[in-house]
């Protein structure tokens, strides 16, 4: 099966090649560790770019694609890897010649794929129109104000969807490795992609990916007195009733306030306060051991279970679930950067 990897100037190395590495070691690399036997592999990836000339993607990484759009006419998957683009900027029409091309490998009776934010090219494509879809935790809000006829689910690693489910995305990040292995198990078998993973140490991780997100905390001069009110809300998340003063500080009526504050922020202010709230409870849960009720109180909930509760909905796990797996990681990379400032230190 020939699996077309679309490179563009805005692809990132790393999962263009992270993706061409997991795809063409299916069966071959496994058999040729453990049976010392050479066997062909059943994936073909090949990079396909514009106009098959070299090219510098993201990081200025020359690639060098094996073919055209218009020589690589027959295809079994295309997957455009991620985009390293601003999730403020749309896309335009600067790939809608990939996009067409997809559109026809798509009606040829291709699967399409994207890996990342390269979902903002799949959905430029036109097909995922009333579907699912999956992208990098910040490019949602883009996404769903360029695309609202699309649901899109911040929730979810990897989404199929269309005819024949041959439409597919994955997450955010390092997500690329559930859709090789993914695509795998789908067109070549369970087995062989239970052979890449412990061959590569992959997991294909149940943490939703909302664990991970941030909130994307971006400044907003249409409506100075919405910005006026957000480096507020950012100082005093924990007050008592912040909604309420918020509407006291804008000299507004409350309707008019809420109003502006979703057109501003794509946020009711009831919201936007919850999540600076849970944003900086995860903080307390990655780097210290108050108790989950003592974090509660610091952000400003007085009820611990209706904390709990909003925490679970809003990030996909309890407050602790969450410290167990970020707690841990936020240790260890804390212990690696003590240790590398203890051995700066002169003796």
């Amino acid at each position: 099966m020939t699996v077309a990897l679309l490179a563009t100037p805005d692809s990132t190395a790393s999962t263009l090649f992270g993706l061409y590495d997991l795809l063409s070691g299916a069966r071959r690399d496994w058999q040729h560790l453990i049976n010392q036997t050479s066997v062909d592999a059943p994936l073909l990836p090949r990079i396909v770019s514009r106009d098959g000339q070299p090219l510098r993607v993201y990081n200025d990484v020359l690639v060098h694609a094996h073919a055209s759009l218009d020589s690589m006419v027959s295809a079994d998957v295309v997957i455009v890897s991620d985009l390293a683009i601003s999730p403020w900027a749309p896309l335009d029409d600067r790939y809608d010649r990939e996009a067409q091309w997809m559109r026809e490998r798509y009606e040829a009776g291709a699967t399409l794929a994207s890996a990342c934010s390269g979902a903002l090219l799949l959905a430029r494509t036109g097909l995922l129109k009333g579907c699912e879809g999956a992208s990098h935790w910040g490019y949602y809000d883009c996404l769903r104000r360029e695309y609202p006829e699309v649901h899109w689910q911040p929730d979810k690693a990897l989404v199929t969807a269309g005819v024949g489910q041959r439409l597919v995305m994955s997450g955010s990040g390092s997500s690329w490795h559930a859709l090789g292995l993914f695509l795998i198990a789908r067109f070549v078998g369970a087995t062989e992609a239970m052979e890449v993973a412990r061959m590569n140490l992959l997991d294909w991780d149940a943490t939703s990916p909302l664990a991970y997100a941030a909130m994307m905390r971006t400044s907003q001069l249409a409506d100075p007195v919405i910005a006026h009110c957000q480096e507020w809300a950012a100082q005093h998340y924990e007050a008592d009733a912040p909604v309420a003063e918020m509407v006291r500080i804008s000299g507004l009526p409350e309707r008019t306030f809420q109003r502006r504050f979703a057109q501003a922020t794509g946020l009711s202010p009831l919201d936007y306060v919850h999540t600076l709230r849970l944003e900086e409870a995860k903080q307390l849960l990655e780097s210290g051991d108050l108790p989950v009720e003592a974090v509660a109180w610091e952000v400003g909930y007085q009820d611990a279970g209706f904390f709990g509760r909003l925490f679970r909905r809003k990030v996909g796990m309890t407050p602790a679930q969450y410290r167990r797996r970020f707690g841990v990681l936020a240790r260890r990379l804390a212990g690696v950067a003590t240790m590398q400032a203890a051995a700066a230190e002169p003796h």
